[in-house]
């Protein structure tokens, strides 16, 4: 049952003064007592006490010391530090180190520290609402800035609200132009680690040596051209999130520091021997099959499973192609304004052209089309005349086929395009299908269909 009342400990080595002060405050407070540092610091390991109020002197542990192991506590307490008769000096140091307030206990007047009791925690609440509500804009920033109602656009969406608040590393799959980087962004917004950094590191089209100094830095001198120590994105990153996009285009020696820096959250500069230790939740995204590369040699298998705690698979576009008017209003009302165009909207033959193709560019390539239709725009909606020539020539969808059928005609190659698709994503059938642009449902009908046109 949620407690109602706050929550105080109360930590001095003279019981008649502990004790006294629980008869004061009971009434209107829950009341723990301590006679020590020591038992103080198990119960506040045990509890989430609002208000500590310590005695500056004691046996073993001050009062000052204990305050600075309380704030160090994930969800730290605020304290009232007890001071003797002219302590000003040592009040003033007790602010300094992390104290909220402090009163004498020299003829201490118990409605004053109630007072300070109260005005701390007023202020506690007001600072925790003010968390709550940057807390609740950061998740609708984040989650804003990703378009689509679909189902499978939703279970992603969960998925992203589910892993954000853990610390384990995510793997997010699926091909290019899906948004990985977007889903990316919005774990960091959504995670504990939202006011730390985000670091992306694009992986591909570096050679190993920059890559390598690209994660750990280096030191000067450390090779041809490094005319000045690099501090290294696993640096720049510490405390926040690191993304590595691309994950699958690392070398096997690069592959191996990467797995060292995570299994023991230490790593060296290019060029030295210095060992420094970073703490990074590490968010990852690829377009390959890393198992196919498993299989291949060319990516360790422990990694793999380093990286992919959790996996999170990007849809393609012509598998959520009931998100393709969302979308496209979407990037015409950014675009137009960008572009200072009047564009407000679609003839309806251009929306059934963006709608009925396949979109092998994904997210990427019908934000390229539509920004294509805004340049060349001469009225308030855009025509199939705007759209680029690539989408004109393209053969219209049937107007009788289903939608998940119209991404992708087989007709006398299907056999084989099916039988290549599970080759490549060895007999996953949920993989094939994204592949082909199909359903897995509809996949499953067409190899029963196949298998009654040839038993053998």
């Amino acid at each position: 049952m949620r407690r109602k009342q706050p929550l105080l400990l109360i930590v001095d080595d003279e019981r008649t003064q502990r004790e006294g002060l629980r008869a004061t405050l009971e009434d209107r407070y829950d009341v723990y007592l301590a006679e020590d540092a020591d038992t103080a610091m198990s119960l506040l390991g045990s509890e989430s006490f609002d208000v500590l109020i310590t005695d500056y002197k004691m046996p073993g542990e001050n009062g000052m010391r204990l305050i600075a192991r309380a704030k160090g506590l994930s969800r730290p307490p605020a304290c009232i530090l007890m001071t003797a008769y002219g302590s000003e000096e040592v009040a003033v140091e007790a602010m300094k180190g992390g104290a909220d307030d402090y009163i004498s206990k020299g003829g201490m007047i118990l409605e004053d520290l109630e007072k300070k009791i109260a005005r701390i925690l007023r202020i506690r609440n007001l600072e925790r609402e003010n968390a709550d509500l940057k807390r609740q804009r950061r998740e609708e920033s984040a989650l804003d800035a990703i378009v689509g109602g679909s189902a499978a656009m939703r279970d992603v969406l969960e998925n992203v609200k589910q892993v954000a608040p853990s610390t384990v590393s995510i793997l997010i799959t699926g091909e290019s132009g899906t948004g990985k980087e977007l889903i990316a962004r919005a774990i960091h917004q959504l995670s504990p680690r939202a006011e730390r950094p985000l670091v992306p590191v694009h992986c591909a089209g570096l050679t190993p040596t920059l890559l390598e100094s690209e994660l750990f830095g280096h030191e000067k001198g450390a090779f041809t051209g490094a005319v000045e120590r690099r501090i290294g994105r696993f640096e720049q990153a510490s405390g926040g999130t690191l993304f590595l996009d691309e994950i699958g285009e690392i070398d096997r020696s690069t592959q191996i520091k990467l797995l060292r820096a995570l299994g023991e959250r230490t790593f060296e500069r290019v060029g030295s021997n210095r060992t420094i230790r970073t703490d990074v939740r590490l968010v990852s995204a690829t377009n390959r099959d890393l198992e196919r590369m498993i299989a291949e040699g060319t990516f360790r298998e422990d990694l793999y499973y380093r990286l992919r705690v959790v996996e999170i698979r990007m849809p393609s576009l012509r598998r959520r192609s009931e998100d393709i008017p969302s979308l496209s209003m979407h990037f015409l009302r950014r675009l137009a304004r960008e572009n200072g165009k009047t564009v407000r909207g679609f003839a309806s033959d251009a929306l059934r052209l963006l709608t009925g193709h396949a979109w092998p560019g994904n997210v990427r390539e019908l934000r390229a089309a539509i920004e294509h239709a805004v340049v060349f725009s001469s009225t308030e909606e855009i025509q199939v005349r705007d759209l680029p020539p690539s989408l004109q020539d393209a053969d219209p969808p049937s107007p009788s086929a289903g939608a998940e059928e119209s991404s992708l005609s087989f007709g006398r190659n299907e056999r084989r395009l099916i039988a290549r698709a599970l080759e490549k994503t060895r007999g996953n059938k949920t993989r094939a299908a994204d592949l082909l642009g199909i359903s897995r449902r509809t996949l499953h009908r067409k190899l029963a269909r196949l298998s009654r046109e040839d038993p053998s």
